[in-house]
């Protein structure tokens, strides 16, 4: 790390490794803890989704802007409040009494998040010019991310078994404060406001069109995908996408520049970010809904498979770095997706009624090595792809996709899965049993129905979670296919508009 730390400071990537840990430790909490989450407040699977899609979907479509926010005014400064805001988040989530009071705790926090993710990684980008030191620090910043997804789920598992799972939200309120000290005392500021401006058409149309994409996926196994609310929302969700495109061609200074898709390496790390990350939240919430809500494991015990997933990169660390300087980004990616998509079809290959820890190590670890692979070839191959200039952009829209990609997953996956146990369950269900499941869903069923009703729903739901994860396989190989394909190793940094072929060389 010595060649890092000559242009980056210690205390600077320290805060900065701090902050991304503190976002990425609030998107892993309530893996453990869904199953008690579903219980205490009797919610349904696509209210559970929202636990999670709560925090993404603020972070999502926030950090572009939030991006340009740090270019403007200084890093520092949003590192600073993005603490805060998280810390306020997590202490409502700490505190909460209903599972609406738990989506707005979450979004809170995913506001805090937003701030946090592109700031932290563009100070580390703008302060290591180098290629080679650059890929050294994002190694660091990128451990930071699975190292924090470790102690998501081993704290919370802890906590929620010996006390009451609000106690998992409490880790993240300290650590939000946390970010907070340190950011103020510890980095040291850059910003770049040349030709930067906010973009309120851009942010807004771009804010609508995602927030109205998740909602009618979620709600659409639920209340019919032919229903007016959810043809409504899905047709928003078009028109004011298309707007973002078109209002982002027209600014003067827009918050993200489609100039930056004619180089195939950014382009192609965009739809990895996406579909990589779809797949790997998307199988977590499989795993943890029927470990938890369906075989109704404790929290501790369901938790430790996605602990196993996240150690991984403790054996990857020493090697990681060095890889990320020898190696293509374009093999690294592969080297990623390919295990991910078999840890994938192994778990969607395994029986509802599999509890033991040790029938998940095989494809658990397999997730784990894909996982660290993928986010820090992922980062690398995207903000090496682009000018120096618009590090901040890039890193801000690599964010974006990826973030989105993680709220993505458990929304389409809770919605296919349910829907396939609800048809399986189609016939097999009578009197009281059979309205539970019509007005609650099979989650409802195999938590409070008659024994042999909960047998059939938990048959169903092992059905509809195989179903889920072989999605989320499918995924991941088509990251694989589209990196094997676009991305390639970049020898030349040159402004957007000039030749592509001397961006992807």
């Amino acid at each position: 790390m010595t060649s890092v730390l000559k242009r980056l400071d210690r205390g600077t990537l320290i805060a900065c490794c701090l902050a991304v840990a503190a976002a990425q430790l609030c998107i892993t909490v309530p893996s453990p803890i869904n199953g008690e989450i579903q219980a205490a407040f009797g919610a349904s699977g696509s209210q559970v989704a929202w636990v999670t899609s709560a925090f993404i979907l603020p972070t999502a479509i926030l950090e572009l802007n939030f991006g340009v926010v740090g270019d403007l005014f200084g890093r520092k400064r949003l590192l600073v409040l993005g603490g805060l805001v998280l810390a306020l988040g997590e202490l409502l989530n700490a505190t909460s009494q209903s599972i609406t009071m738990l989506w707005i705790g979450q979004a809170l926090a995913g506001i805090g998040a937003a701030a946090l993710f592109p700031s932290s990684l563009a100070v580390i980008a703008a302060a290591t010019p180098d290629e080679k030191d650059r890929a050294k620090a994002v190694s660091t910043w990128a451990l930071s991310i699975s190292l924090a997804s470790a102690a998501g789920p081993l704290s919370s598992g802890i906590l929620a078994t010996v006390a009451d799972f609000r106690w998992a939200f409490v880790p993240p309120v300290v650590l939000g404060l946390a970010v907070a000290v340190t950011s103020h005392f510890m980095v040291t500021d850059s910003k770049a406001p040349e030709g930067r401006a906010l973009d309120w058409p851009g942010q807004i149309t771009v804010a609508v069109g995602l927030t109205a994409l998740l909602w009618g996926i979620i709600e659409g196994g639920e209340r019919g995908w032919s229903s007016p609310a959810i043809v409504g929302s899905l047709t928003l969700a078009a028109v004011a996408l298309v707007a973002f495109v078109v209002a982002e061609k027209r600014s003067v200074s827009p918050m993200f520049n489609f100039g930056l898709l004619k180089i195939p390496s950014f382009a192609a790390a965009a739809v990895v970010a996406l579909a990589g990350m779809f797949g790997f939240i998307g199988t977590a919430y499989c795993v943890s809904i029927r470990l938890g809500a369906v075989m109704h494991l404790s929290a501790l015990r369901a938790g430790m498979p996605f602990v196993i997933l996240q150690l991984v990169p403790l054996l990857l660390a020493p090697v990681l770095s060095r890889m990320l300087t020898r190696v293509e980004p374009r093999w690294l990616l592969m080297g990623g997706l390919l295990p991910m998509a078999a840890g994938q079809f192994w778990i969607a290959a395994l029986p509802i009624t599999t509890t033991s820890l040790a029938a998940f190590i095989g494809p658990v670890l397999l997730l784990g090595i894909g996982f660290i692979c993928v986010v820090s070839s992922l980062t690398s191959a995207a903000v090496n792809a682009v000018p120096l200039h618009m590090t901040g952009m890039a890193s801000g829209a690599t964010s974006l996709v990826r973030e989105f990609g993680q709220g993505l997953g458990p929304a389409v996956i809770s919605t296919v899965a349910m829907s396939a146990a609800s048809a399986a369950l189609v016939g097999k269900l009578s009197g009281a049993d059979a309205g539970m499941e019509a007005a609650a869903g099979p989650l409802a069923v195999v938590n409070a129905g008659s024994e042999s009703a909960r047998t059939a729903a938990q048959t169903a739901l092992g059905h509809g979670m195989a179903v889920g994860v072989v999605i989320c396989g499918c995924a991941s190989l088509l990251g694989a296919v589209v990196t094997l394909l676009l991305v390639r190793k970049n020898t030349a940094r040159v402004p957007v508009g000039a030749p592509v072929q001397a961006a992807s060389v």
